[in-house]
């Protein structure tokens, strides 16, 4: 998309219809893209990138807008906690497990770049209201909400920063007196955020007439009749006054919302945003609990993906010097917890270092930023982005009061105090890269999805990249290609070829029909697969070959691939899971792999079970896996109605180790199938 920017332009973008995805309604690039990213990519790659080749400038882009995102997270915490707190939050951004996993080299994903218009567009909110120069001021609010919209644009889950600034903003009248301020600076953010936004298609006037526009149209609305009671009612009830406005603000905010379910006439949010604020929905759409990345949350991962930052929060936490009650050359530490530090600054007015309604905004933002990411490990962004702020602020607060206390202590005992801090904090950075086994660094060291296919194997093939070449070069151009939602992009960009469906999931209707198409019988499948005018369908196996004692291969095939995703296939085509699957989940059972399209098309036949102790049983037992020997079941010669015509080598090839198949066929547009040939018979 951003290669048709760089060679078409601007105006033949937003026109473009993609009918080489989504066969046969095809898809609407500017309306379900986003937009941003591949603008941005195409912009930056005329400026920097031309001496190279444009896919090479993609797969360096991530890293590259990441670094640069390393410096706005600097100036953003700047201006909360000074510029300790700014350059401890660059270091902890840049080493965060969520951030990387999301914006690594060679994966063209819109995260980072979303994170860094939405973070910079923060910033300028941020710097905007405290500044006291107007000249400087407007610029930066209008700027602010420009890039705002511009995240928007290139990632949707930008749309949660709209949370902790809607709220910030109904916070504002109750922290600063400069309210005549305020009355004219927020509304110049906001609606600078709001026009920009109705430029692009996505999220576009859903957005801005939806709930995300009333977030902010509701707490501005609020503000300006704050000033109005601070104008004429300068009685020492004007908290009281704004409590009793506020509170029938969100009486009536919360009766629209629950009249709006009924009658839908805010436009809502997609339902995995709105999954997101309630994590109950997780288990109404199996589209959404299918994705990986859409699996809620666990206690597990969180902390082990965020335990250096819990740690330097508790370091803030419980590491705080007092001054010295007495003449005592002692120090008595006092065990806070790490909001306690921030709620002390808050106590002062006259804080220069710490604004009382930017410590407030920080409060804010964890709490929001913690909760929206136990619904999705992908959102686990906004939980390290939210923990970055507050271990920053509260490792400066530490690290000031240490390096500038000295009072009643030799400068022996100023040195070992010093050393002692500086060497805990390197250990706490190091420990999260070395322990346990399974830690950041081998986490992080991971191939590409394309070079094993997303499956938990830390193998780097070359299955896929042939597989597509080969769709690329052995099939007529015009072919349309029938797979899992998965793959998708990787047939329609690298094989150049029409795809039923793809990642944008934007039809669940066509996705589940693809799942019923595969668990359905050969025949009815075969009479779907005209419907669709599908020429290839697709399917990827993953497992393990292993060499048997009479010297044949024995495989293992709960690899990651779709014999994995059964499950899922069952649920998002609405039949009974049971009737494919045993009680596990996993082993599939003799209809699935006698009776279905799928069962036919997995190149495999089912010999026997393996259970603890090497155990053998010819039936299915709890707790044993499946073993499989090979078994081509639709040959390339075959009259059925589908033939093999390609496997990927690492399952042609005759040796042990990790397998991630990827098998083509061909739909046999002649195959008569036995009720169409029963049918022949009868009119004869």
């Amino acid at each position: 998309m951003s290669k048709d920017l760089v060679n078409n332009g601007l105006i033949e973008y937003f026109d473009w219809h993609d009918v080489k995805s989504w066969y046969p309604n095809g898809r609407d690039i500017s309306a379900t893209s986003q937009v941003m990213l591949h603008v941005t990519a195409a912009v930056t790659y005329q400026i920097f990138g031309s001496s190279m080749e444009l896919y090479d400038f993609t797969i360096l882009f991530p890293g590259i807008v990441g670094a640069l995102t390393a410096f706005v997270i600097f100036a953003l915490v700047r201006i909360i906690g000074g510029t300790t707190a700014g350059l401890i939050a660059s270091l902890l951004f840049a080493i965060s497990v969520p951030i990387i996993i999301r914006g690594s080299m060679g994966w063209f994903k819109s995260e980072p770049l979303g994170l860094f218009y939405g973070l910079f567009g923060l910033y300028l909110f941020l710097s905007g209201i405290k500044s006291d120069n107007k000249k400087i001021t407007i610029p930066k609010l209008i700027g602010g909400g420009i890039l705002m919209a511009f995240g928007l644009a290139s990632w949707g889950g930008i749309q949660f920063f709209i949370i902790p600034i809607g709220i910030f903003i109904f916070a504002l009248p109750f922290l600063r007196k400069d309210i005549g301020f305020l009355i004219w600076s927020v509304p110049v953010f906001v609606i600078s955020l709001l026009i920009t936004t109705a430029i692009f298609e996505r999220p576009g006037m859903g957005f801005v007439l939806g709930m995300g526009g009333f977030s902010l149209i509701i707490p501005t609305i609020f503000l300006i009749i704050c000033s109005f009671i601070h104008k004429f009612n300068n009685s020492k009830n004007q908290t009281r006054n704004y409590l009793i406005l506020l509170a029938s603000i969100l009486l009536i905010s919360s009766s629209v919302l629950i009249i709006n379910v009924e009658n839908d006439f805010l436009p809502s949010p997609s339902f995995r945003y709105l999954n997101a604020i309630n994590p109950f929905l997780t288990t109404t759409n199996p589209l959404v609990d299918s994705v990986s990345e859409h699996a809620t949350t666990t206690i597990h991962e969180s902390f082990f993906m965020h335990s250096i930052f819990m740690i330097f929060a508790g370091l803030g936490a419980w590491i705080i010097f007092n001054k010295l009650k007495s003449e005592s050359s002692q120090i008595f530490p006092k065990h806070l917890i790490a909001f306690w530090i921030i709620f002390n600054k808050l106590k002062s007015e006259s804080s220069k270092d710490f604004p009382r309604d930017l410590m407030v905004f920080t409060l804010i933002l964890g709490l929001t930023g913690v909760y929206v990411g136990s619904a999705f490990v992908r959102l686990e962004l906004f939980t390290s982005i939210s923990v970055i702020f507050l271990s920053s602020i509260g490792l400066s607060i530490i690290t000031k009061e240490i390096f500038n206390y000295k009072k009643q202590l030799h400068s022996i005992q100023n040195k070992i105090i010093k050393v002692s801090y500086v060497g805990g904090i390197l250990i706490l950075m190091i420990l999260p890269l070395t322990f346990p086994a399974s830690n950041w660094v081998s986490i992080l060291d991971a191939p590409a999805t394309i070079l094993n296919g997303g499956t938990g194997y830390k193998v780097v093939t070359n299955d896929w990249k042939e597989s597509l070449e080969w769709i690329k070069l052995n099939t007529p151009s015009d072919s349309i290609i029938l797979s899992w939602w998965d793959y998708g992009y990787w047939i329609t960009t690298m094989s150049e070829r029409t795809t039923v469906v793809d990642n944008s999931t934007i039809d669940s209707k066509q996705i589940q029909k693809v799942a019923n198409i595969l668990l359905s019988s050969p025949d009815d499948a075969w009479n779907m697969l005209q419907e669709t005018g599908s020429d290839y369908v697709l399917i990827f196996v993953a497992g393990q070959k292993f060499m048997s004692y009479d010297g044949n291969l024995l495989y293992l095939i709960e690899g990651g691939g779709d014999e994995s995703k059964i499950f899922w296939f069952t649920k998002i085509a609405g039949v009974p899971t049971e009737k494919y699957l045993y009680l596990d989940g996993i082993s599939g059972t003799d209809y699935l792999w006698n009776e279905t399209l799928l069962g036919k098309m997995i190149p495999f036949s089912l010999i026997a079970y393996s259970g603890p102790n090497n155990q053998i049983m010819p039936i299915y037992v709890p707790g044993f896996t499946g073993i499989f020997v090979d078994n081509i079941k639709y040959s390339e010669n075959s009259n059925d109605p589908l033939k093999l015509v390609y496997a990927s080598p690492s399952f042609t090839e005759q040796k042990p180790g990790v397998m991630t198949g990827i098998f083509i066929y061909e739909v046999n547009k002649n195959y008569i199938s036995i009720e169409n040939l029963s049918n022949s018979k009868i009119s004869e």
